[in-house]
């Protein structure tokens, strides 16, 4: 159980650490106005002192997390389950020692003819929660969950023309072209930890642990990817791999994100580093942002930092509070390693609602088969899901394109 003492005590080390952080940059600010070029220590302390605060921001983070992360009620949190025990003691040892008689009443489904076991609920959710802290996009975007292999939703992307007439004036009819189909598939992903019979025997080994978090693992670090580059050919289409355009959203196409400019190829502009970001949070519109969060790697997170408005105030602000993240220009700030690189033309920030931009579809159920022939003495086990996702509101979503124009 987290103590608030010790949520108190993280924030205030991470407030002291960034009012220490500002003073330097303070001071290369000052160097650069006076002397055309900043001093290499404080340049070299400020790149420390970014190692840190992101430390300490994350520290605070997580204290948080574990502070808010619901609890699972009931049998689900029974470590001793019979259910459970026998299903792991089919991990370890691949002989079913009394879970058919447990089928009925909690496994989801068992097909005998491929070999293998769903995963039982408490051990399935065990998995959903790691991703959940671990993915950024499954904590910003729409998560679903199906039965089908994918999920269709209509669109409607316009609205009827209205006109002012009088009395007796002709009233023509109007036409609505706006409304189309959605569909996102779900694609199966996949994990192939394995271990030797001996490992698995040893009493000292915890299985369940070791397979989560192998799985966990895997299956975050693809997802991750696909979510923000994937390509949509057998897994899901990231937001970064659209066309995107400069054009405002009642001119552009529909399947086209916008994007702003940095007015540097492969960073910042060199004058008013943060005009751009004022661009691109002005050019989403008002509507979605209640709900809109920025997402971009912590090499880009750790330029920002340094960058001030006009009145020289600093743009990014940590997170003192509980429940709150570090914020951009009053925005949360979500970190996201799988963002482009910043270099010339890339999308390596993003800002939006996803929520409304972004929906992640997974189909129920997790299946692993345990398979101890094909590459003995090793035990393979195939884990399996199948998880869609895409882009589904194109004005939701706006990105900031690392160029010149």
């Amino acid at each position: 159980m987290i103590d608030i003492s010790e949520v108190h005590a993280a924030t205030d080390t991470l407030a002291r650490a960034f009012e220490e952080y500002k003073s330097v940059n303070d001071r290369r600010l000052a160097d650069i106005e006076t002397r055309g070029a900043p001093d290499v220590l404080d340049t070299e302390q400020l790149s420390r002192m970014d190692e840190t605060i992101s430390r300490l921001q994350n520290d605070v983070t997580g204290l948080k997390s574990s502070m808010m992360r619901p609890r699972t009620s009931g049998a689900a949190l029974m470590p001793d389950s019979a259910h459970k025990q026998a299903f792991l003691h089919y991990v370890a040892k691949g002989y079913d020692t009394g879970l058919a008689s447990f089928e009925s009443k909690a496994l989801e489904i068992v097909n005998s003819a491929e070999g293998g076991y769903m995963v039982p609920p408490e051990l399935s959710d065990r998995i959903v929660t790691r991703q959940f802290d671990t993915t950024p996009m499954r904590q910003i975007a729409t998560v679903m969950s199906v039965s089908s292999d994918a999920v269709e939703m209509l669109r409607d992307t316009s609205e009827p023309v209205a006109q002012w007439v009088s009395e007796l004036g002709t009233r023509a009819d109007t036409d609505d072209n706006g409304i189309g189909r959605i569909r996102i598939p779900v694609h199966e992903l996949y994990a192939q930890p394995k271990a030797t019979q001996k490992l698995l025997d040893d009493a000292i080994v915890n299985v369940e642990e070791w397979l989560i978090a192998k799985v966990a693992s895997k299956f975050s670090r693809a997802e991750n990817n696909a979510f923000v580059e994937g390509d949509g050919i057998g897994m899901p289409r990231g937001f970064t791999s659209y066309t995107a355009a400069t054009t405002d959203d009642d001119t552009r196409a529909w399947g086209v994100l916008q994007y702003v400019p940095t007015g540097a190829s492969g960073g910042f502009a060199s004058s008013n580093p943060a005009d751009c970001l004022f661009d691109l949070m002005h050019k989403l519109r008002v509507g979605y942002h209640p709900d809109a969060v920025w997402i971009m790697p912590r090499a880009v997170a750790d330029a920002i930092r340094k960058f001030k408005d006009s009145t020289g105030a600093y743009v990014w602000q940590p997170s003192l509070q509980q429940g709150t993240p570090a914020t951009l220009l009053g925005f949360p700030v979500v970190l996201g390693e799988d963002m482009p690189a910043m270099t010339a033309g890339s999308f390596s920030v993003a800002f939006g609602n996803f929520k409304e931009g972004y929906t992640i579809v997974d189909r129920i159920g997790m299946r692993i088969l345990r398979d101890p022939y094909t590459s003995a003495p090793f035990v393979k086990f195939r884990c399996t899901k199948r998880t869609g996702g895409d882009v589904v509101n194109f004005d939701a979503i706006k990105l900031l394109s690392f160029s010149a124009s």
